[in-house]
């Protein structure tokens, strides 16, 4: 890669940018499916998220290897968030584990990049729940609706349409099932080495944000992280004071670090994630890490995930999905593990506009040939043959 290739920006319009943001779909696929597999009561949420980050290094070593210098790897770590946790719980060793039991509702949420590519993807279960003894009550109302919100957002996030458009269609789908989308909540549109670009979804927006929040158009060409979430209670999520682990750059900020511990820590941490969210866990020493990040965090350099809570006793689900707005369409990479028969409600969409837009199909016509020559050009950077797109 030369310097001059940071001027012009990448997009999909580009096969070989569209084959990157695929092949980090497919490990961000396996990985979840790998997390999923494994989130049985009695196993602790640290061992989750180990296993998924550990999942994603790997694979995203096996690739690409003649480019020395290309970054690739963890976009987003591993969280694992129980319950009335909202997100970015990842927690450290020393930090207290929590261990799963049956019933809980579990949300997964990681992030996949190659060359600065993003595929986020995340998913919502409960555990312990079989086809034969499905899940009634308000879990599987608040799993459906956030499903559902999903689903009417493939449809709608597309060439034309508007970002405001999703947000009515969440807050309808939501109230359907006697549910709220968190308040305030961004998904992003994505660049290459950017997780949170300027054009952006809310959920649920307060009147102030309404106010402040930027209309937006979809344009062909863009990439979107759709991130649902939906809560039983009320919506409002808070930072209950527990410890932040997940971390990003931010790049427009600059800043002399008086202690030492913080200068190994920032400069480790650029030459390792650059401006990819990561998560302290990630460096050997974890007690110079925490140690480190203070200073950095409290002078803005670094911007926190914090742990967000909503109300004890209230349940939240998330799905989350990558979009590549293709010219033939829209083209969902990461999917969710939705599986409709574990989960049945009461409420269902009555909105016959809406009820219409989930009807609609979301294929894509010329797919197949697409797909095949996508995955045969993926074969040839990697040598191994790529899962047909469990995305559809």
């Amino acid at each position: 890669m030369s310097g001059d290739d940071e001027t012009q920006e990448q997009t999909i319009a580009d096969d070989l940018v569209v084959t990157k943001y695929k092949m980090g779909a497919e490990i961000a696929n396996q990985a979840l499916k790998t997390i999923v597999g494994a989130a049985m009561a009695g196993v602790s949420v640290l061992s989750l998220c180990e296993k998924g980050d550990a999942f994603i290094m790997a694979e995203t070593g096996k690739i690409f290897k003649k480019e020395k210098d290309m970054k690739k790897g963890i976009a987003f770590p591993t969280c694992v968030s129980v319950n009335n946790c909202v997100c970015h719980h990842s927690p450290l060793k020393s930090d207290p584990d929590v261990i799963l039991k049956d019933g809980d509702l579990v949300k997964i949420d990681l992030g996949v990049h190659v060359d600065g590519f993003i595929s986020n993807v995340a998913h919502s279960f409960i555990v312990g729940v079989t086809k034969e003894n499905p899940l009634t009550g308000r879990k599987a109302d608040v799993i459906k609706a956030a499903h559902l919100c999903a689903e009417a957002a493939l449809r709608l996030v597309k060439p034309g349409n508007q970002n405001t458009q999703v947000t009515e269609a969440w807050n309808k789908i939501a109230k359907s099932f006697k549910c709220s989308p968190i308040e305030g909540m961004l998904s992003h549109q994505l660049k290459q080495h950017v997780i949170d670009g300027e054009k952006t979804i809310i959920q649920n927006p307060t009147d102030q944000q309404k106010k402040d929040h930027e209309k937006a158009e979809f344009e062909v060409h863009e990439v979107y992280a759709v991130d649902v979430l939906i809560s039983t209670g009320e919506g409002k999520a808070k930072d209950g004071g527990q410890r932040t682990t997940v971390y990003k750059r931010d790049p427009n900020k600059v800043y002399g670090l008086k202690m030492k511990t913080s200068r190994t820590f920032f400069s480790e941490m650029e030459r390792r994630f650059d401006t990819m969210p990561f998560t302290l866990r990630a460096f050997e020493d974890e007690g110079k890490a925490r140690l480190g990040v203070v200073e950095c965090a409290k002078h803005e350099l670094l911007q926190p995930f914090n742990v967000l809570h909503e109300k004890e006793g209230e349940f939240v689900a998330q799905f989350k999905f990558t979009v590549l707005l293709m010219a033939n369409g829209p083209l969902r990479i990461t999917n969710s593990l939705f599986e409709p028969e574990l989960y049945k409600s009461e409420h269902e969409v009555e909105d016959p506009e809406l009820k219409a837009l989930l009807q609609s199909s979301a294929s894509r016509k010329t797919q197949k040939k697409k797909k095949k020559k996508a995955s045969k050009t993926v074969e040839s950077a990697t040598g191994q043959a790529m899962e047909t797109e469990a995305a559809e």
